[in-house]
């Protein structure tokens, strides 16, 4: 970045939940980047950061090769907070030990406050007793020189651990979940009281940082930008297109795996409202046919993924001298795929936009999002001036109905899903509650259920309609409709969409579940 902002340093040691970290350091104002344990001192140099954070982690710190903090980064004088295995394995390099627990401590605890510290400022008192989050088995035995005891739980005597001096700290709960009432409060205490920071970081910041980045690492060179018709994809490109004008080409591949519409809307608004170079691929047989017979989901997944970077090389090949390819990637993406830049979380299912460039393309990636969360990516779509019809739009999927569709995806099981989901959200605009869902879709299953439609027996297809409350995607609960609106919804879809006789709603979390059903 141009102007490097401050900025705190995040290092992974494999938490699902790391990302959380960002997301409420960002929430403080504060810059906050990821960079997995093993990378983290490249990050460190890069970023220079004015405090760092280290998260949780599946790893148990008494084990041998377990991941450690290198000495860089353990001695640079920076503040620094350990979540869970970073308070661990902070204590351990420090001098103190950690000892294999013969009993964890998960779920909710109490925590009772014996001490003041800096975390604690305008927050919590002492003798007070505060909710958390444990999830853990190993804990801290013997304490490191220079530490001392602020809060302990039953199950963890050194719940929280400071050192005010050095200005280093460990938590033995996780702050970062909502399960933490006063988590969020704790980290921004230590972005603010702690490093020092003011929390005037902004995406108006971001967006002129990126502009300087983008044009940093392309130079004069030529740049494609693939379009779905999601927020993701239109604010990048939106964002490359301000960055380095004409040397931005939108190739628009039509998958024909589109909601209602949105194909055409694509199309008027890059190619009317942004005037930027767009070429529309109708590509929708070649991914219908290639996907006739398949019914596992990854298997889907990587087809459409492979064959949307397929059409992206004969379309490079045709526009010509493009040495870079700009993707609309986001950090719940890269995060689910595979830890950001590599890191050690585990795989959750893969993403078709993250990665997968055959080499033989000879093209760099653009990710200007890499580094955001979806309520992010809108903030900076506004901060854009993109229209509300695009910035507001639920979050959409790659793959598209592909993997609303379980089982065969055929044009005929698309068309129906398309006609259901168009009137479900029509119903959803209608009640005025489309902007208090984060997601609404609906799913066609691969079950036929017997009904009654006039004297007649049908035996039709079973509809499954989804919708949930988020605020970036990676926890969600079921949004309650209002009485009466179910009722109507399924209604009009069973008497206006031919092939659906039963209609059912989808009240799963996430987790344990995801929010799409594939």
């Amino acid at each position: 970045m141009s102007e490097r902002p401050d900025s705190i340093l995040i290092v992974d040691f494999g938490s699902q939940v790391t990302q959380l970290i960002a997301r409420r350091v960002r929430e403080a104002g504060v810059y906050s980047e990821i960079a997995p344990f093993t990378t983290a001192d490249e990050a460190f140099a890069r970023l220079q950061p004015k405090g760092v954070i280290l998260s949780g982690g599946p790893a148990s710190v008494p084990e041998e090769g377990s991941p450690r903090l290198s000495d860089t980064i353990l001695h640079a004088g920076l503040p620094m907070l350990g979540i869970c295995y970073g308070q661990q394995v902070l204590n351990q390099q420090l001098g103190g030990t950690v000892e294999k627990g013969q009993s964890g401590e998960f779920g909710e605890a109490y925590i009772a406050v014996s001490d003041g510290c800096d975390l604690f400022d305008g927050l919590w008192a002492e003798g007070e007793a505060h909710q958390v989050w444990m999830s853990h088995g190993d804990k801290v035995t013997e304490l490191a020189p220079g530490f001392r005891p602020v809060a302990a739980s039953p199950g963890a005597p050194f719940a929280i651990v400071a050192d005010d001096v050095r200005r280093v700290y460990g938590m033995q709960f996780h702050p970062e979940v909502v399960h933490t009432p006063d988590g969020g409060k704790l980290i921004a205490n230590f972005a603010r009281h702690v490093c020092g920071l003011t929390g005037d970081w902004t995406m108006a910041e971001f967006r002129q940082a990126k502009i300087a980045e983008i044009r940093a690492q392309v130079g004069s060179g030529r740049v494609i930008c693939g379009l779905s018709g999601g927020v993701d994809s239109a604010v990048a490109a939106v964002l490359i297109h301000e960055a380095i004008g004409e040397q931005l080409t939108c190739v628009f591949v039509d998958h024909g795996l589109m909601r209602s519409g949105e194909a055409e809307q694509v199309v008027s608004l890059f190619r009317g409202h942004y005037n930027i170079p767009l070429v529309h691929v109708d590509a929708s047989t070649l991914f219908l046919s290639g996907l006739a017979g398949v019914t596992d989901p990854e298997a889907k997944r990587k087809f459409i993924g492979k064959t949307f970077i397929d059409v992206f090389e004969e379309e490079a090949r045709k526009i010509g001298g493009a040495g870079f390819l700009a993707q609309g990637t986001l950090y719940p993406d890269v995060i689910e795929s595979v830890s950001f830049t590599g890191g050690p979380s585990v795989t959750i299912k893969s993403h078709h936009n993250v990665g997968g460039l055959p080499e033989r393309m000879n093209m760099a990636l653009v990710e200007p999002l890499r580094e955001l969360f979806k309520d992010e990516v809108r903030a900076l779509g506004r901060e854009l001036g993109l229209p509300d019809v695009f910035v507001g739009r639920h979050p959409f999927p790659g793959p598209g109905l592909a993997i609303r569709i379980p089982g065969e995806v055929t044009r005929e099981r698309c068309d129906i899903l398309r006609k259901a989901d168009a009137i479900y959200l029509d119903e959803i605009r209608s009640a005025g509650l489309y902007d208090a869902i984060w997601q609404a879709f609906a799913v066609l299953l691969p079950v036929k259920t017997v009904g009654v439609m006039g004297d007649g027996r049908t035996y039709d297809s079973v509809l499954g309609l989804r919708a949930v409350t988020s605020t970036d995607g990676m926890t969600a609960a079921a949004f309650e409709f209002p009485g009466g609106f179910l009722p109507r919804v399924a209604t009009r879809i069973i008497n206006e969409v031919r092939g659906v006789n039963r209609v059912v709603y989808d009240y799963t979390s996430k987790p344990p579940g995801t929010i799409e059903w594939e």
